[in-house]
């Protein structure tokens, strides 16, 4: 029933995607092409070369021909699970074009196979359907997630299928990260570690300087990154909320709080889930027609993915997943989906703090610069938001509203609940190691010269406190010298030889 379909073919290209050299299909690839399944095409692709090399570029794995499977539904499920991993949007969409008779016949083929139990568990955990399959009694458990290629999550155990689904979400929200040189690179260096050492050996009116800084610039880089220009009050109080991060729960109504705060006045956009449909783009300037860079979540999947969202959370803070992997996989979720009209973005960067102060990569009321971050490298940022987005608009079908505003007409839920984090991962990573290793140190730097060029100051002159602040910010503002305005303004007290010597001393202390 399944064999001699023919699913292993060569080919040159798929999709817009070359190949690196003559090769067949296999794995996913086979399964997607065989089927015409319309999903994302994941990030690596296998193919089975005639010559006699294995080799793992940035999109290819390629594989010699002792890999290549039986050219059967089986003997390609089988070689995906066992070398690339699990693709759960790949896979619900296969299950919809096979039917339960073929998945029935691949588990009886062999019960107590540890690929065909994990294909029996992943076809009922997907489509909710029970194969007409006794459960099984005897056996050892496997791992349905192998942490040599993607990041585990905690363990459920499964006695029907002798199957540990170490899943890093749920159904309803299951994002998965595979393991990769880069990543592991990352996670040996153990930067939580770093930046607890970083802080450790200052003293705390130092460190507590410098998160008051940080609280601050992150709040306006937040805002930045929107483009916006808010006036103090809504700075100051989503400083005050950025503040907090890490102290409560993440639930619905704790979402729908911080919303509130970002935006302030509900007289223009409703608070709490979207009712409506979202993109995020520019408008055609002729007709208003919407130019999506980013379609959102329908409206009517947002309780059901938030739900899952709010439910992976709780399981992975409970976990020893990492920290920085957590962050990407729900911040980077949660802004995908864009449950709300506005402030997704904001709040999406206020989940990467709350969940590493959750999981103690960093202090509650140590505030994490990652928006500055973010900012710095704004252009990068927004590359990675469209690496996700940009291949699935031409998944989604959808019209233009009377209100210019987009209608999703087809059913996109698993685009958004079933994808791979890898490269939101691989990114996040990169401003977490430069926060920790460059953004902080410099700081605690800089206040530690500060405070030297100050003591210097007050040695030499008896002034008031205000006065040493306002002739360090003269000098900051000016590269290192003082403006005539100043000289003859606010420091008139001042000889030219004293303001020499303060300038002087400037370029020795503070002088970048």
């Amino acid at each position: 029933m399944t064999n001699n379909k023919y699913f292993i073919e060569e080919i040159s290209g798929f999709r817009g995607r070359d190949l690196p050299e003559a090769g067949s299909t296999v794995g996913y690839l086979a399964l997607i092409k065989y089927y015409s399944l319309q999903v994302p095409m994941p990030d690596i692709l296998c193919i089975i070369s005639k010559r006699h090399y294995n080799n793992r570029g940035e999109e290819w794995y390629i594989f010699d021909e002792k890999y290549e499977p039986e050219d059967s539904l089986k003997g390609n499920l089988v070689f995906a699970l066992k070398y690339e991993g699990i693709d759960l949007n790949v896979l619900k969409s296969l299950f919809r074009e096979v039917s339960e008779e073929e998945i029935t016949d691949i588990v009886k083929s062999e019960p107590l196979g540890k690929y065909t139990r994990k294909i029996w568990f992943l076809y009922e955990w997907l489509t909710e359907k029970v194969l007409q399959i006794n459960d099984l009694k005897t056996g050892n458990f496997a791992d349905l997630i192998d942490e040599k290629h993607q990041y585990p999550g905690a363990t459920t155990k499964s006695s029907r299928h002798r199957i540990n689904n170490n899943l890093s979400g749920v159904k309803d929200f299951c994002p998965i990260i595979r393991k990769t040189k880069k990543l592991e690179s990352y996670i040996d260096e153990n930067l939580g570690e770093k930046l607890r050492a970083e802080f450790s050996k200052d003293k705390t009116n130092l460190i507590s300087r410098a998160v008051t800084y940080f609280l601050l610039k992150d709040t306006k880089a937040s805002f930045d990154i929107e483009g916006e220009t808010p006036p103090q009050s809504r700075i100051s109080r989503w400083c005050s909320a950025l503040g907090q991060a890490g102290k409560n729960e993440i639930t619905k109504n704790e979402l729908i709080r911080l919303q509130e705060i970002v935006l302030g006045d509900s007289r223009f956009t409703k608070f709490g889930y979207r009712t409506d449909g979202g993109f995020v783009g520019e408008h055609d300037r002729y007709n208003g027609n919407p130019i999506p860079d980013h379609i959102s979540a329908r409206a009517e999947d947002i309780e059901k993915l938030m739900n899952g969202f709010y439910e992976t959370y709780r399981k992975l803070e409970k976990s020893d997943y990492d920290a920085v992997l957590m962050s990407a996989i729900l911040s980077f979720g949660f802004v995908f989906i864009h449950p709300f009209a506005d402030g997704n973005g904001r709040i999406h960067r206020f989940l990467i703090n709350d969940i590493l102060i959750k999981k103690g990569f960093t202090k509650y009321g140590y505030i994490f610069p990652i928006s500055s971050v973010l900012l710095d490298r704004i252009n990068e940022y927004r590359k990675i938001l469209e690496r996700y987005s940009k291949p699935r608009l031409e998944y989604i079908k959808w019209r233009v509203t009377p209100a210019n505003n987009v209608e999703v007409l087809n059913d996109t839920i698993d685009l958004y609940r079933y994808y791979d984090a890898t490269k939101q991962a691989e990114f996040l990573y990169e401003c977490v190691k430069q926060t920790v290793e460059v953004t902080l140190p410099e700081e605690i730097n800089y206040l530690r010269r500060y405070d030297a060029m100050k003591e210097c100051i007050n040695n030499r002159f008896d002034i008031p406190d205000k006065l040493t602040n306002l002739i360090i910010r003269f000098l900051e503002q000016n590269s290192g010298k003082f403006s005539e305005r100043a000289m003859n303004k606010e420091l008139k007290e001042f000889t030219a030889a004293e303001l020499a010597e303060i300038e002087e001393e400037f370029f020795k202390r503070l002088s970048f």
